[in-house]
């Protein structure tokens, strides 16, 4: 397996020059009458031009001679190589990946839907020429591979496992941080690093989206019950204790107990409580 190597070529200009002098001198030569002289400064001057190459920002060329590394230019600027040497231009700048939403089963087995944004780019230009054929493709292949596994271990909330402490939903930061670091160790054999990855889409799959809406909806009445029950008992103990401290009312069992059901139904109650006005005695 290679190594990315670091090459800093020759400087361009000054072989550029180099090769107008030589053209220049084979064209005089013709003029003397010395074609042998002319002919070989010309095919110098061919062959010094056929190795210009330009590196522009953010680029790198990695080059081959007769099959064997030579190494990586990183620079840019205007070079000069051996023209027998093949080059080939590897981006270094950072790009996205837009996946498509996938139909997975999350932890639990409910069926969703789920895709990510990768921010990628290539780090060893050497293991990603070489050590795959096409970088570009395994990186697509291997983030949904990791995506998948991702949604695999993860439920999508913690309604039917409330042990869970990370999930798709609610673990925004955690998802984050276990997806780059399962990225980077899959396209690392591509010298790919992974700077963010983050879920883009995130949805049950349409034919238990309705039913889940429900249980969601369902879940939330009773959380605001329940809120609404623990409020109403601590009024109607408050209510009870204040009575008896400032000696309003004596109240028995009875009453307090006829007191409590009242109360919890004008406070817990999703309507407008009528009231009705007792003229007589509890009893009558």
């Amino acid at each position: 397996m290679e190594t990315e190597k670091s090459l800093r070529p020759l400087s361009g200009y000054v072989l550029l020059l180099i090769s107008l002098l030589a053209l220049a001198g084979s064209v005089y030569a013709f003029i003397l009458q010395l074609p042998v002289v002319g002919g070989v400064l010309l095919l110098t001057s061919v062959f010094l031009m056929c190795g210009f190459m330009v590196v522009n920002p953010n680029e790198s060329r990695v080059l081959t001679l007769f099959g064997d590394y030579k190494g990586t230019v990183k620079a840019n600027g205007f070079f000069w190589v051996n023209p027998f040497m093949t080059s080939k231009k590897v981006s270094l700048r950072a790009r996205n990946l837009n996946g498509q939403a996938l139909k997975v089963n999350d932890k639990i087995g409910n069926p969703i839907e789920i895709a990510a944004v990768i921010v990628w780019q290539v780090e060893d230009t050497c293991k990603a020429v070489f050590d795959v054929d096409d970088y570009q493709t395994y990186v697509s292949i291997q983030s949904e591979a990791a995506v998948r596994h991702l949604a695999g271990t993860c439920p999508y909330d913690n309604f039917e496992d409330n042990d869970a402490v990370v999930t798709l939903r609610g673990s925004a930061e955690k998802v984050h941080d276990m997806l780059v670091t399962e990225l980077n160790e899959r396209l690392s054999l591509a010298g790919i690093r992974v700077s963010d990855a983050r879920i883009s889409h995130l949805a049950y799959a349409p034919e238990i989206a309705g039913a889940m809406l429900q249980r969601q909806q369902a879940t939330a009445v009773v959380a605001a019950r329940q809120q609404i029950v623990e409020g109403a008992v601590g009024m109607v103990q408050m209510a009870l204790e204040r009575l008896s401290q400032h000696d309003i009312v004596e109240l028995d069992e009875e009453r307090k107990a006829a007191m409590v059901s009242n109360l919890l139904v004008v406070l817990c109650g999703d309507k407008n409580v009528s009231p009705v006005v007792n003229a007589g005695t509890l009893h009558n």
